[in-house]
């Protein structure tokens, strides 16, 4: 399958008014995903919250289905959350740790993840080791292989670190932790709706994504992938209505399948419009996303390079269509907000949220572009002309 431009664009009010490369933040909705999440809530208005949710009950249990589908999983493997800290953080809460078991992670930890890391390491003694990167930036699988001992509890990857381009080899990650039988938690925050994104390829036992990136979903809602061999062996700190079954007034039995990682309250109108946005990236098909989302990425990078003064800072042998750069002698807040006077949505991502990372490089910060499968020529040429020069 290949993208339809005009299609996609048409789909998409917001590309009628701004160019936007900010997909790695918040990406533009559909009008379905929006018509979905606005029906719903008007359904509220009408009939009350209990009862809507109560008519919507086979369109909702229809959204486990569609995520499964978009990672390759099976729906009772799937956990519908808040975002995917709230995914990431319940999965990492639930791994047992003891004092002196090691937790491997890499350099392009996300901030969320690295502080919770830290935090569990000071409460329980666990020691948390950052595997180096290897020649091309990416983290070092080799490195990662060697230290693959008895006593690692988890190993927790980034797929796509969030300040810049690179994607890390995930799948030979998964392939080193299935053969040493330690869980593998991967974050695909960035990954999920602009690559095409496999569980069995990836080899991880726990994923979590959100909605409102590249799968163009609505803000405040985002899933946990748990699989079926792991799921038994966690429970989440904290339990409540339906993710366990109160037995007798002494007991309690956690819920078979992933749903043991949710709350009870959620935004069914959020959820819903997170279904929507998953059957609609199936609709291209997520190998067409990828193709045309990895493509603009690599054409942004190019014009970039062309213009005097700008670095791009993108690293690794696999980027996508996150484009990280600097232009001299100019911040990087003033970058965006010349971008944005043009009518072009740009982000930052700073040393703070990349400590590991950006720190280490020397980088204090970066402005960040992200576009996405319907970004056109034309947006990208409106990009390149707006930036500041010195």
């Amino acid at each position: 399958m290949t993208i339809d431009l005009a299609r996609a664009r048409a789909d998409t009010p917001g590309t009628a008014t701004v160019a936007h490369l900010n997909n790695a933040g918040s990406a533009l909705r559909p009008r379905v995903v929006t018509d979905t999440v606005l029906a719903h809530l008007r359904r509220e208005d009408e009939i009350g919250g209990y009862e809507a949710e109560d008519e919507a009950r086979d369109r909702l249990a229809a959204v486990y289905g569609s995520v499964a589908t978009l990672v390759g999983a099976h729906a009772d493997e799937i956990a519908l959350v808040e975002s995917a800290t709230v995914a990431w953080d319940v999965a990492f809460a639930s791994v047992p740790l003891r004092a002196g078991e090691r937790i491997l992670t890499a350099r392009t930890e996300y901030v969320s993840n690295a502080i919770a890391l830290l935090q569990a390491c000071e409460r329980t003694g666990a020691v948390l080791e950052v595997v180096e990167d290897d020649e091309h930036g990416q983290v070092d699988v080799d490195a990662l292989a060697a230290r693959l001992d008895d006593d690692v509890a988890l190993v927790a990857l980034t797929h796509v670190a969030t300040g810049g381009g690179l994607v890390n080899p995930a799948a030979a990650v998964g392939r080193l932790t299935r053969a040493a039988g330690i869980p593998y938690l991967l974050d695909a925050c960035q990954s999920v709706g602009q690559l095409h994104v496999d569980v069995d390829e990836l080899g991880c036992d726990l994923l979590a994504a959100t909605g409102r990136k590249f799968l163009r979903g609505p803000r405040g809602t985002g899933f946990l992938y748990a699989s079926r061999a792991i799921t038994p062996r966690l429970v989440p700190p904290v339990l409540g209505l339906d993710a366990a079954t109160w037995t007798s007034p002494t007991t309690w039995e956690p819920a078979p399948d992933a749903r043991r990682f949710e709350t009870w309250e959620r935004n069914v109108a959020g959820l819903l419009g997170l279904g929507a946005a998953a059957d609609y990236a199936l609709g291209w098909g997520t190998r067409a996303i990828e193709a045309r989302a990895v493509e603009r990425g690599e054409r942004l990078r190019g014009m970039l390079a062309e213009v005097p003064g700008v670095t791009v800072r993108d690293k690794g042998v696999e980027r996508c269509a996150i484009v990280t750069f600097t232009v001299d002698g100019v911040p990087a807040a003033e970058v965006r907000d010349a971008l944005r006077a043009a009518g072009v949505n740009v982000s930052i991502t700073r040393s703070t949220s990349s400590q590991l990372d950006l720190a280490a490089r020397g980088l204090t910060e970066v402005v960040r572009a992200s576009p996405h499968y319907y970004t056109s020529d034309d947006d990208l040429e409106r990009a390149v002309a707006a930036l500041p020069r010195r």
